[in-house]
């Protein structure tokens, strides 16, 4: 659970940004915020959020050594998915890749990122499609010291790494960079001869023009990330890039009055990925472009009003791309990829009634799957041009919240859905031994649910949820015999749970924060577990000041087991990561810290490779130098 960190004793500047404030509607629902200096605290963007249980990446792997596409994130434990059953938004742009959904998370460092805002439970209103399980709202910074931010580390097995934040008139620039040797996934008593270890190099680059005109907020941001890492296995690699032009007209007003947004935006990514065998060495897939665009158009006007207010809206988001790749020794080639896009309008509402609030509203939804095409050059070439399908959904939100004082009671009803992704429709692939197939009949999934809550606020913060939620249609990889699996909307995934979070300030100088969550989750009313889903996910954190200078950070992260496969065959052991950082501030300018990740080197299972269990990143010390000149 996030918990602060000493603020910075520097001034700083304000570079303005163009967003629309939170909606009022949000209060009705389970919201964390993981601020500024947790963000800043933690070695990864990815890692921050997941410190939220029930935030999770679709496997155990840590963003800098897992494959760019199992980097899809959920917020709530209900069934993991590297297409992301969650929404990602950068100051309400989406960060989802346009073919896979997954998230490059180096693209984001956390020198760039504010706040983010966990809403937990399906999106509808202002949200739309992709926000199934909830939605992360990332706001870029703000506030940067006057001569800007800098930060140095390096750490064990070549870890190097830097990035640095700048404020130039109406300009704020982000740039980052970080390499490592990493390490061998596999404990050396199982180790093949092609084992190799999980290498990373990232760097990333922002910029955002925010000028005021005519007394409105501009915002025109343009970023862009190039990444690369090996896969655990001689031959086997990764690298991905990706682009992003973004551009928001808003006039907000805080409190009483009328506000607006314009947003337009494009991306293109594109990826290339490399897998080969433990045993042999041989190459089992190689998919060697992956181009894909996306583009994307939002509007929204709101009117606040000390009694209430109402928020109307629009937004259209299409994307295109294909996967490249060739198998059988380099000799075959497949082509395969298409189209979508996806549509809406919303209207939602809220109403203070004494120390009631009511919300409601609701959205309507037009997406569409063309242009669909898997081709294949080898023996006897074949040619597929799946059918086009499109379709109406409805989805919709209420809620109410009861203030009590310092603490308070609230409700919530919400649907949402998510569209198949175009790597989901079309593109098939061979990794350990499984063969999985696309599948272009896929239509989107469904999330119905309902939950109630209460929380208090002040120097003790605390908030429980307990929640239901049945999701419909549930896309995932179906096991059709022991080495072909093929993507299906294989039923429906119900899922009860309980959500604590609990946080406390001793004294100005000690605090610790706590948090849990509860989610028991069956296919089809059946036994079996969704894939990728653990029940139990605690994490805790502690921050001491013992003399002024020094603040000493304690964190520990605890997730149950969880399957890796549908048929609840191959199992991933329970773990406890526990972390420890000590910041030194030697002057207004400069801090020092060194930090540990996995202190106590606990294993932490990640896969089954040929029936050999994989592992995430063991203890990785780093030290640094944060300088606000």
């Amino acid at each position: 659970m996030p918990v602060d960190l000493p603020p910075p004793v520097v001034s700083t500047v304000v570079v303005e940004a163009a967003r629309l404030p939170p909606s009022p509607v949000d209060r009705a629902f389970a919201i964390v915020t993981v601020d500024e200096e947790a963000i800043a605290a933690s070695p990864r963007l990815d890692e921050a959020l997941t410190a939220t249980p029930g935030v999770q990446l679709f496997r155990r792997t840590s963003s800098n050594a897992s494959n760019p596409t199992t980097q899809g994130i959920s917020v709530r434990s209900i069934a993991g998915s590297g297409a992301s059953r969650a929404l990602v938004t950068l100051d309400g742009v989406p960060q989802n890749d346009p073919f896979g959904g997954w998230v490059i998370w180096a693209g984001l460092p956390t020198i760039a990122i504010e706040q983010a805002r966990i809403v937990r439970g399906a999106g509808a209103g202002p949200y739309g499609a992709g926000a199934l399980t909830g939605v992360i709202q990332l706001a870029e910074r703000t506030r940067v010291p006057p001569h800007g931010e800098y930060e140095v580390y390096g750490g064990e097995r070549g870890l190097l790494g830097y990035q640095a934040a700048r404020a130039l008139g109406d300009l704020f620039v982000t740039t980052a960079r970080e390499t490592s040797d990493g390490w061998i996934p596999v404990h050396e008593a199982d180790r093949t001869p092609y084992d190799r270890p999980l290498f990373f190099n990232s760097q990333s680059a922002a910029v955002r023009w925010a000028p005021k005109i005519g007394g409105k907020d501009l915002a025109v941001r343009l970023a862009g990330y190039k990444e690369s890492r090996g896969a655990g296995q001689t031959g086997g690699n990764s690298r991905s890039v990706g682009a992003q032009l973004s551009a928001t007209l808003a006039d907000t007003s805080p409190g009483i009055g009328t506000g607006w947004r314009l947003q337009g935006w494009v991306k293109h990514s594109d990826l290339e990925n490399r897998s080969a065998s433990r045993v042999t060495g041989s190459t089992t897939n190689e998919q060697y472009a992956t181009p894909a665009w996306g583009a994307g158009f939002n509007a929204a006007l709101r009117r606040d009003l000390a009694e209430g207010g109402w928020e109307l809206g629009a937004d259209a988001r299409w994307a295109k791309g294909e996967s490249r790749e060739r198998f059988a020794g380099g000799v075959g080639k497949r082509i395969s990829g298409g189209a979508q896009s996806v549509a809406g309008v919303y209207a939602e509402g809220y109403r203070n009634i004494g120390p009631w609030l009511l919300t409601g509203g609701a959205r309507l939804d037009r997406w569409s799957s063309f242009d669909g095409h898997r081709d294949q050059f080898f023996i006897a070439p074949s040619s597929e041009r799946p059918e086009e399908r499109d379709g109406w959904v409805p989805t919709a939100r209420a809620g109410a919240r009861r203030d009590l004082g310092q603490s308070y009671l609230r409700g919530a009803a919400y649907a949402g859905f998510r569209p198949p992704t175009l790597n989901e429709l079309y593109r098939g692939f061979f990794a350990n031994g499984v063969t999985t197939r696309p599948n272009a009949d896929l239509e989107p999934e469904k999330l119905y649910g309902a939950e109630l809550g209460a929380g208090g606020e002040g120097r003790l913060r605390w908030s429980a949820t307990v929640f239901y939620n049945r999701l419909a249609d549930a896309i995932t990889n179906v096991t059709i015999d022991g080495s072909t699996r093929q993507r299906r909307n294989a039923g429906a995934v119900d899922a009860w749970g309980l959500e604590g979070d609990l946080g406390y300030e001793i004294t100005p100088a000690l605090s610790f924060g706590l948090s849990g969550g509860y989610t028991h989750a069956r296919v089809d009313d059946g036994d079996l577990r969704p894939a990728q889903t653990p029940e139990l996910t605690l994490a805790g954190a502690a921050t001491w000041r013992p003399i002024e200078p020094l603040s000493l950070r304690l964190s520990v992260r605890h997730e149950g087991s969880r399957f890796e496969d549908d048929q609840n065959e191959d199992k991933l052991d329970a773990f406890t990561e526990v972390g420890l950082r000590a910041d030194w501030a030697v002057s207004r300018a400069v801090t020092l810290y060194a930090q540990a990740e996995n202190l106590a080197d606990a294993e932490v299972q990640t896969a089954f490779s040929s029936d050999v269990a994989l592992f995430d990143q063991p203890r990785t010390v780093r030290v640094g130098v944060i300088l606000r000149p």
